[in-house]
């Protein structure tokens, strides 16, 4: 029984060992392969984290090497506008610069120009103290005259009041009848003898004159030949299309007005084909103006800033030239002393002109001529060359300076020390002042020879028949004139009188009161010949 009772229970237990080991063994196979699927997840998650750490990763070096860039461009950003501000002040210093340079500039021009009013003033205070020395000298002298023709009216007086006695005691006539006879014959006797003094004075101051005179004039003209060069107060500068005209103008005009500005003239484009006009007070400035322009169309690049370069280079060239020019006239006239100043301010008057005539071609000739006429009278040749080419130098700067031509001209050269017979020249060459050599003599000689020879100068048809009608019109302003022409360009006006009403003696009378009135009431170059016709016809008819 016990047997049979252990052995069930064995037999249970044997089961139970088994089912447990069995159990166990499917716990253990269900837990390894569960444990297998786990590692399995682990790997595909560790492979997923690694993955995505390594993406991160990427991620992370790609924004380092972003910010790195923006560090970059930054720093390169801040560089640029650090160099653009630098650049910015730069330009704002040189404008600064400039401008300073320019205000000192004119704050010297405008010190220079007080000095020069300054110094005028008392050269002007000089002249006025000389010139009432001069009117009471002349006053004086009036009185003198005034007191000698009192006690010869006295005098004549007297003998006609002893005429007319010796009258009323012969012709037994009347007092009005003889009074009439008396101051007619007086009259005529009068005209009579004042015609024969003019005519006995002109002869003899011809007869001494005329020949020496002429001869001289005629070798001094003969031994000098100046070129006659005409200007015009606008240049022209043409065009290869009218196409360059947009080109010029720019856009929104910024390229005209940068080459105004830069030069000071004014560019004038109108419908004139393949043209524009440069127009400008400054000759200097048209003749920079023109050649700028000329290498802009020629360059073909226009903008400001070329326009800039080009200008500067066109002003340093005309400046050489106007060395240059100032040179070759004291070369071409054999000066060889000038001050270096002068020479330029000489040379600027290349591109002046007065009436259309070239005022330095006009100086060489006016300095040739009086050189050649100082050499012919003995005296110094040189210094009045010297005196002849100076004469009109105030002009190359009287549209500068305030004041006429010949006041700018006198204080250039006192500034430079010229000499004294050359100051007096350049003064006295329009009777301003009084001539103290007789080389001022000779400059007004030749400067009258140089501007009044025909083909010199040019001037305005309204100036040239307003000239024509002032003369007429002064010679029939006088009493006995029938007719008046102006002849030979206004150097000539000849008037036809009345015969009944104006005798031979009064017709040498009337040409000296015509030529006087003229130079009273005109301006003209050169000479006016007045030349009086008295004609009288007797006609009888035979029948």
């Amino acid at each position: 029984m016990i047997n049979t009772i252990l052995v069930p229970v064995a037999i249970a237990i044997v089961s139970l060992l088994i089912g447990g080991y069995g159990g166990y063994s499917i716990r253990k196979n269900k837990w390894e392969k569960q444990a297998s699927n786990a590692a399995k997840d682990a790997e595909h998650i560790l492979k997923d984290a690694n993955d995505q750490a390594e993406a991160i990763k990427l991620k992370i070096a790609k924004e380092k090497d972003a910010i790195a860039d923006l560090k970059k461009k930054a720093v390169d950003t801040k560089k640029e506008k650090i160099l653009e501000a630098q650049e910015e002040i730069h330009h704002y210093r040189e404008r600064v610069e400039d401008e300073l340079n320019q205000r000192r500039q004119e704050l010297s021009r405008q010190e220079n120009r007080l000095l020069q009013r300054e110094d005028a003033i008392d050269h002007k205070d000089d002249l006025l103290d000389k010139r009432e020395a001069q009117i009471t000298q002349k006053e004086n002298h009036v009185k003198q005259q005034q007191e000698e023709v009192a006690q010869k009216n006295q005098e004549a007086d007297e003998l006609i009041a002893q005429r007319e006695q010796k009258l009323f005691e012969v012709a037994k006539l009347e007092p009005e009848a003889a009074k009439k006879i008396v101051l007619d014959n007086l009259s005529d006797k009068l005209v009579s003898e004042r015609a024969a003094l003019i005519k006995e004075s002109n002869e003899k101051a011809q007869a001494k004159a005329d020949h020496f005179a002429r001869q001289v004039i005629v070798e001094a003209i003969q031994s000098s030949a100046a070129d006659t060069v005409a200007e015009k107060t606008v240049s022209v500068v043409n065009l290869p299309s009218d196409d360059m005209k947009g080109r010029i103008i720019g856009r929104e005009g910024r390229n005209i007005r940068s080459f105004e500005a830069l030069t000071g003239v004014d560019v004038i484009i109108d419908d004139t084909p393949d043209v524009v006009v440069l127009s400008g007070f400054d000759p200097i400035r048209r003749e920079i103006a023109k050649r700028a322009l000329e290498r802009l169309i020629k360059d073909g690049r226009i903008h400001p800033a070329r326009i800039e370069e080009l200008v500067d280079r066109a002003r340093k060239e005309v400046n050489d030239d106007i060395y240059e020019a100032g040179e070759g006239a004291l070369m071409e006239l054999g000066i060889h002393k000038m001050h270096p100043e002068l020479v330029k301010i000489l040379g600027r008057l290349k591109y002046r002109t007065s009436y259309g005539q070239n005022v330095l071609s006009h100086s060489i000739e006016v300095g040739k001529l009086t050189g050649v006429m100082a050499a012919e009278l003995g005296l110094d040749e040189k210094i009045a060359v010297r005196a002849g080419l100076l004469h009109d130098i105030g002009k190359a700067i009287d549209h500068e300076i305030e004041g006429s031509h010949v006041e700018i001209g006198v204080e250039l050269a006192r500034k430079y020390h010229e000499p004294d017979i050359v100051i007096n020249a350049i003064a006295a060459h329009h009777d301003d002042v009084p001539k103290l050599s007789f080389i001022a003599e000779l400059v007004v000689a030749a400067d009258t020879i140089s501007s009044a020879r025909p083909g010199a100068r040019s001037e305005s048809l309204e100036n040239y028949i307003r000239r024509l009608e002032q003369l007429e019109t002064i010679a029939k302003s006088h009493q006995g004139v029938m007719q008046a022409y102006a002849i030979q360009a206004g150097r000539e006006i000849r008037v036809m009188v009345e015969p009944n009403k104006i005798s031979d003696d009064r017709t040498v009378i009337l040409a000296r009161d015509i030529k006087n009135q003229i130079e009273d009431d005109m301006e003209y170059p050169g000479n006016i010949k007045v030349t009086v016709i008295r004609e009288k016809r007797a006609v009888a008819i035979a029948k």
